[in-house]
């Protein structure tokens, strides 16, 4: 498996939820949101999106993912710069799923918007090295297309009908678009880059970026994912951290720790059990290492999660 397919393998996306929008005229619009990953889909016409210093224009065929979407604008082209109201309570209110965004005009835009929550403990290192505005998954490219085309008819039919799987359908398919979205990004990056995820393109790192994430649980050392590599022990430990910015045992704890964190959400497993799945001999090792870098113990956090949901509810 290459070590994308493997980095993502505990990155999901849920509580997916899809509008269609539809524009005209001089229409504009603000979004303030935390703790979520953006999507637009557009299906006809052109509008441009600004968060912060960063503006894209999308056009028809394109997707877009935001990955830092805590507050962002959208707006027709020809829009004459007043302020662009928010957008928050009417997604929140709107019936069947569906807005207009109609200040007068003819018909200029449509597409889908999609919002996603997202494991934070495993998605942060993956999104601290993300442009907000990821590069536009557009018609230029005939494959790259197909997978939209294909993904868009997909939730237009799920979003005509009420169906068992419904959400799990629309969770999958915005982890297809974010896998789409990331793998042209790192495809663009340049040889010489100061992004982790160039070791993603790298013949000799993205192996062994593979085996650290695919068994984490294995006891691994320098000189044994120097050999996964093809690489001198020396050679291997240097090119890691210049490329990914830690030595790699600083890179697997990290990763077992954040997984660790994962599991003892998802109540699955005893203590114990977690700490064996992620690499530790002993339980009080492993309760050592994970308060060091969460703050308290495996127990206190789980507990903590737990009271967390009761409040919640």
């Amino acid at each position: 498996m290459d070590a994308l397919s493997v980095l993502l393998q505990n990155v999901h996306l849920f509580e997916t939820k899809y509008y269609r929008l539809n524009g005209t005229g001089n229409w504009s619009f603000s979004i303030d949101r935390q703790d979520s990953i953006l999507f637009y889909v557009v299906l006809s016409g052109s509008f441009c999106i600004d968060v912060g210093d960063e503006i894209r224009q999308a056009k028809a065929g394109d997707t877009i993912m935001l990955s830092s979407s805590a507050h962002h604008r959208s707006y027709a082209l020809n829009h004459n710069g007043n302020e662009a109201k928010s957008l928050d309570d009417r997604l929140a209110n709107c019936i069947n799923n569906t807005l207009e965004l109609d200040s007068g005009g003819d018909a200029n835009v449509s597409m889908i918007l999609i919002e996603c929550q997202y494991d934070k403990e495993m998605v942060r290192p993956l999104l601290s090295v993300l442009p907000s505005i990821l590069p536009e998954v557009n018609s230029d490219s005939n494959s790259r297309f197909e997978v939209v085309d294909v993904e868009i008819k997909l939730l237009t039919l799920e979003s005509q009908r009420e169906r068992m799987g419904k959400t799990a359908v629309i969770n999958h398919w915005a982890s297809i678009m974010m896998i789409e979205s990331l793998r042209t990004y790192i495809e663009s990056l340049p040889e010489a880059t100061d992004n982790w995820l160039g070791a993603m393109k790298d013949p000799f790192l993205t192996k062994a970026l593979a085996v650290m994430h695919d068994a984490p649980e294995h006891s691994w050392t320098i000189h044994g994912l120097a050999e996964v590599a093809g690489m001198s022990r020396s050679s291997f430990a240097q090119r890691f951290k210049d490329v990914v910015g830690m030595p790699p045992l600083t890179y697997l704890t990290d990763y077992r720790l954040r997984l660790a964190a994962r599991y003892l959400r998802l109540q699955q497993n005893s203590i114990s059990r977690i700490g064996e799945l992620v690499g530790y001999a002993s339980d009080s090792t492993f309760s050592q290492a994970f308060k060091r870098v969460h703050g308290i113990s495996p127990k206190a956090y789980r507990q903590r999660y737990l009271r967390k949901l009761v409040t919640s509810d």
